[in-house]
């Protein structure tokens, strides 16, 4: 709203003239709404790195800080870090999560890939069966632990990363391929059409033409199954009985002394087993971020 006055005979009136807001009015709500935007990012950032920063307080705390909840150590109890390096094997978990987390990725994309393309082009099992093969999936895994322990040992899988992360990848297939729907579905019927019309049959127009435009939501969700698998604890206690074979979360649980948990020495490998994960979401997040975007359109 604008204000302009008028003279009529003896008396001056004020007009108000509909518009835009005054200027001043405009800048201060511009300057609430980006100030309201600082505060909930600043809100977000700290609620998202506070366990991070306890966690690397807490890999520095001696038993006492520990014991006495302080927030920061009295000393910086360095040894923390080499009595983890030294007692436990915490590359060699390390190294079981990468291997079992890749061969389980590998696994479920190489399923997923084609009964993505069969469901959502060429239409193969009808509208259902999408929600049967992710349906698989809402059980909770307890309740399979039985008769999938009898099956791996049958299979002589037992203790082993490549059986660990076969076994992983299998059982994460459904959500793979509930993921990857929204990304075959977002390609337009008409790029098949074409395909077919220049000679290519099923196989072909998957490789040499689906795969190449959904790559950014491969990416996306490699890295979803990924974390997903390396940050599991059930199936690999259940498949796994030695340090040779078991995987980081199994390691830092068994990180226990004669009469108390080694808080600290599980803090600082809790951090080393952070890194390659946060160094992978860094890289990736372009792909990452890219193909969630391109999945939600369709």
């Amino acid at each position: 709203m604008s204000i302009r006055t008028a003279v009529s005979g003896d008396a001056t009136r004020a007009v108000v003239l509909p518009g835009s807001r005054p200027r001043r009015a405009r800048r201060s709500s511009s300057r609430a709404v980006s100030a309201a935007k600082w505060v909930v990012l600043v809100v977000a950032i700290l609620l998202a790195i506070t366990p991070i920063l306890y966690l690397i307080a807490t890999s520095f705390k001696s038993p006492d800080d520990i014991l006495s909840t302080r927030i920061l150590p009295a000393r910086f109890a360095v040894e923390n870090w080499a009595s983890a390096m030294a007692n436990w094997p915490i590359f060699t978990y390390l190294g079981n999560s990468l291997l079992v987390a890749g061969v389980a990725v590998v696994v479920a994309l190489v399923i997923a890939v084609p009964a993505n393309y069969a469901i959502a082009r060429l239409r193969v099992g009808g509208g259902q069966t999408l929600l049967l093969i992710v349906s698989a999936y809402i059980a909770p895994p307890v309740v399979a632990i039985v008769p999938l322990f009898l099956l791996v040992r049958t299979a002589g899988l037992m203790n082993s990363p490549f059986g660990l992360g076969l076994v992983e990848g299998l059982m994460l297939t459904p959500v793979a391929v509930w993921l990857l729907d929204g990304f075959f579905r977002s390609i337009p019927g008409e790029i098949d059409e074409a395909a077919q019309l220049d000679g290519c049959g099923p196989v072909r127009t998957l490789v040499s033409v689906l795969l190449p435009l959904i790559m950014p939501g491969l990416a996306a969700v490699g890295i979803i199954v990924f974390i997903l698998v390396y940050n599991d604890f059930l199936i690999p206690l259940l498949l796994t009985q030695t340090g040779s074979a078991q995987t980081l979360p199994v390691g830092i649980a068994l990180m226990q002394g004669g009469r108390e948990v080694m808080f600290g020495q599980m803090a600082a490998a809790s951090l080393t087993g952070i890194i390659p994960v946060y160094l992978l979401a860094l890289f990736a997040q372009r792909w990452l971020i890219g193909g969630l975007t391109q999945g939600s359109v369709k």
